[in-house]
């Protein structure tokens, strides 16, 4: 028996070759692209966690505070614990260097504390020649050097430079030389990093008596977290003791929405794949209807039918699967070599892993590839098994068993995954993730295809009859046989309502955050410090200077740093701005009508919708915000949007701010200039007034929004891979599907040719039917497109990354997606004529006599 399934199952795949390769690669495209994800974020994330344990070392605690450090007084109250065995204090810069766009890492430690606790972060002295082997006494005290720093492999190649080069770092606006001394046992190729002894990093960078964490080694047998509950109270405001664990959580958190997103939509390519391999088969098994009663006729029982369609459809999923998961790693390890493990988010950026084999997920994609093609095959299988032989030898009995897909029953089943997925829509999220969305989503796709062979019968029975023979015979053939036309456009809905809702998202967020960067960018130029780091900004000399400059009329300044509210997750962007509190509207982009703070109440704050969400606030609420290592207490006055931030940022009134933290320093200003003055006079003025202006980045609003829209084209740049992969697989589907149409009506053509209808008119008949059929597809998938792409922007989206936006359709790509659709389907039915027509007309209808 094992020996005939086979033999049935290869005879049909060499009969039909094109179809069989077709559900095979959608199978193998849907596995590929899922493990490539799968791969490139399993890369990327034990790479920075490697990372990350390179630069904690030994440590089991560290103290970490805001981005603007906390005072180095802590230090020694933390080191005479009883319980303490080490502690290494740390300065911690992003410092932009000259001739680079990005930020190096740039860490101050004590040799004699840090060789206790972080042994990796101890500088090697090496040699001119940049061999650190060859002279490893070297001079010792360039470890103590006011002028050296210690970069780590990565940041080498990174930087282009050798041992005993100088490396030139920004500081405020000012360049700063360091010499390179030597190299960093910092482990992991991704660890671009740089040590300076702590009292020329503070002293150098300008970071005098702050530091941003200590790293910690307890006493063998005492408990980490509980010291760090013991030692809260001691701490200063939004100063916290986190474990390595916490660390790598909260790094992991950063990238956690997106990599769930991307592996999503790689498994929408496989779940279009199940419903193309659901349409060849179930085509198959009509036209190969007499067949199995054949093989019923013969012996064969139910399950045997049952058996054998199935195992077609698992031997295709296998040989999918196994194609798609060397595909995925090839296509992961293309990636990582040239682009990185970045995926376009931003969230690994230069990361640059190696692909390593992941068993565990390769047998997981395995598996679902071959769910996915067994679960395309069980419907066609029990509808093959259930027909009577007797009957299902006869002519023409095709349409008969498709009769069962216009029950009320299914109807009713169609309309309760309606249901179940709109409320399914409207629950929460679950540990951050949007699990019931993309169950919503599920659902309503599910249910929007079981009810096409209701909306075929529906369409095609109202559809105006004419006198015209071809058109007549067309409408005649969808009228009375709407259950094959079903099946084709099971197909097309699923694979075009797909690639509507992939594109309204797609364009909706776009024009949201265009719109967003228009309202946020009110001034005519502005200026940042530096592009990148944090060791670049403006003193409060320089704001005199650029305020002062002939030609400006109007110059405001912004603060940006960072601040942590819950260890569990990443830090809040903490934005100091001139606020008018009766008219915020005027800086921000709110989401409603804001509270206006009334004289003797809390100082008001306005939080992004990120933030509210994260930590359930709302307007009026009293909010604790660490400032200046002292806890103060605002009102929610506001939430805005805000799309560059996903866990959160708050704006403060700039004057709060420096009366609360005693920070003058601005890293980015807006500016007006007066009437008559253009942006490059008043740039020319700005680097002439200004000492280091050479080094101001100066950018005008349209340049803004331009490169913000680029870095939002890059950021989705895997996921128009994935639509691209789904569209190719829904148009390939469309072709398959015709294919079967064409090749299961060789006797209706074969009766038509003897009645003396021309080849060339049944061609024409079957490229009317392809656009008709497509037609009525396209239309229900942009209608269950539109309401599954309303689930990803009102739901997906929030829930993932706490931001909201309006929904916009568009138009011009949505078309052009459904001229694609109905040409290929009426081509593919045009094509397809060739093959139906070529056997006799003769031997077509001999089943009949």
């Amino acid at each position: 028996m094992l020996a005939t399934a086979a033999a049935l199952i290869a005879g049909e795949s060499r009969s039909h070759p094109l179809r069989a390769l077709v559900a095979v690669l959608a199978i193998a495209a849907g596995v590929a692209m899922g493990y490539a994800v799968q791969l490139i974020n399993g890369a990327a994330l034990t790479e920075l966690a490697s990372t990350v344990n390179s630069l904690t070392g030994d440590a089991d605690l560290t103290i970490r505070g805001p981005r603007n450090g906390f005072d180095e007084s802590l230090y020694p109250r933390i080191a005479r614990l009883p319980d303490v065995v080490a502690a290494s204090p740390v300065v911690e810069v992003d410092a932009r260097v000259a001739g680079h766009d990005d930020a190096l890492k740039l860490l101050g430690v004590d040799v004699f504390h840090a060789g206790r606790v972080t042994p990796d972060l101890v500088g090697r002295v090496g040699s001119s020649n940049g061999n650190a082997s060859e002279n490893p006494d070297g001079n010792r005290l360039d470890l103590l050097s006011p002028d050296t720093v210690f970069l780590s492999p990565a940041a080498l190649a990174w930087s282009g430079l050798k041992i005993g080069d100088t490396l030139t770092v920004q500081v405020g606006l000012r360049q700063v030389a360091l010499r390179i001394a030597g190299t960093l046992p910092a482990s992991g190729t991704s660890v671009r990093v740089g040590v300076m002894d702590i009292g020329a990093a503070q002293w150098r960078l300008e970071r005098l008596g702050s530091l941003q964490r200590i790293d910690i080694k307890l006493k063998a047998g005492v408990n980490a977290a509980r010291f760090a509950q013991q030692i809260a109270t001691q701490l200063p405001a939004g100063v916290a003791a986190v474990s390595p664990n916490d660390n790598a959580h909260r790094t992991s958190q950063l990238s956690r929405a997106y990599r769930a997103n991307l592996n999503v939509l790689a498994l929408v390519a496989l779940f279009t794949g199940a419903f193309l391999v659901f349409t060849i088969q179930a085509l198959g098994a009509l036209r190969r209807r007499t067949q199995f009663a054949l093989l019923r006729a013969l012996g064969v029982t139910r399950r045997g039918v049952v058996g054998l369609i199935v195992a077609e459809g698992a031997v295709q999923g296998i040989i999918g699967a196994l194609i798609g998961v060397a595909l995925g790693y090839a296509v992961a390890a293309a990636v990582l070599h040239f682009a990185g493990g970045d995926l376009g988010g931003g969230y690994f950026e230069g990361v640059h892993p190696q692909v390593h084999v992941d068993a565990a997920a390769a047998c997981l994609f395995v598996a679902l590839g071959i769910g996915a093609a067994v679960l395309g095959s069980v419907s066609p299988a029990l509808e093959a098994a259930r027909a009577q032989p007797a009957q299902a030898l006869k002519a023409g009995d095709e349409e008969t068993s498709l009769r069962k897909l216009h029950r009320s029953r299914a109807l009713i089943g169609a309309l309760v995954a309606i249901g179940v997925g709109i409320a399914a829509a409207r629950l929460p999220a679950v540990d951050g993730l949007p699990l019931f969305g993309y169950a919503s989503v599920a659902l309503l796709l599910i249910g929007g295809v079981m009810t096409m062979p209701y909306i075929a019968r529906t369409v095609f029975d109202a559809l105006p009859r004419t006198q015209r023979a071809l058109p007549q015979l067309a409408l005649a053939q969808l009228a009375h046989a709407p259950g094959r036309a079903a099946i084709g456009l099971a197909g097309i809905v699923a694979s075009f309502s797909l690639m509507v809702a992939m594109a309204i998202m797609v364009s909706s967020f776009r024009i949201a955050v265009d719109d967003w960067l228009q309202l946020l960018l009110p001034a005519p130029l502005y200026l940042r410090a530096a592009p990148a780091g944090d060791s670049g900004f403006l003193s409060a000399a320089d704001q005199a200077a650029i305020a002062a400059t002939p030609g400006i009329e109007r110059a405001e300044f912004l603060r940006a740093t960072q601040i942590s509210l819950d260890t569990r997750l990443p830090p809040v962007a903490l934005i100091a701005r001139p606020i008018d509190p009766r008219n915020p509207a005027a800086r921000l982009p709110l989401t409603g009508t804001p509270l206006v703070p009334r004289d003797g109440t809390a100082r008001p704050a306005w939080v992004s919708e990120a933030m509210a969400d994260l930590y359930r606030l709302h307007i009026g609420d009293r909010i604790t915000l660490p400032v200046g290592g002292r806890a103060a207490t605002f009102t929610v006055a506001g939430i805005w949007r805000d799309y560059a931030r996903q866990f959160g940022a708050v704006v403060i009134d700039e004057a709060d701010y420096r009366k609360l933290a005693d920070d003058t320093r601005a890293s980015d200003a807006a500016l007006w200039p007066a009437s008559g003055v253009s942006a490059a006079q008043t740039i020319e003025r700005i680097r002439a007034r200004v000492a280091g202006g050479d080094r101001l980045t100066f950018s005008e609003p349209g340049e803004i929004r331009a490169a913000s829209l680029k870095i939002f084209d890059r950021s989705f740049a895997v996921t128009y891979l994935l639509e691209a992969v789904a569209v190719l697989i829904g148009l390939f589907g469309i072709g398959a599907s015709f294919g079967a149409q064409a090749l299961s009506r060789t006797r209706e053509f074969g009766v038509l040719r003897h009645i003396g209808v021309t080849r060339g008119q049944i061609a024409a008949l079957l490229l009317i039917e392809g656009a008709l059929v497509a037609l009525v597809g396209v239309a229900s998938g942009l209608v269950l497109g539109t309401g599954i792409a309303a689930v990803l922007v009102f739901v997906v989206n929030p829930q993932s990354f706490h931001w909201t936006m309006s929904l916009h359709m568009p138009w011009a790509l949505v078309l052009t997606l459904a001229a694609a659709v109905i040409l290929a389907a009426a081509l593919t039915a045009l094509w397809s004529a060739r093959s139906a027509l070529s056997v006799d007309a003769v031997r077509a209808v001999r089943d009949d006599w």
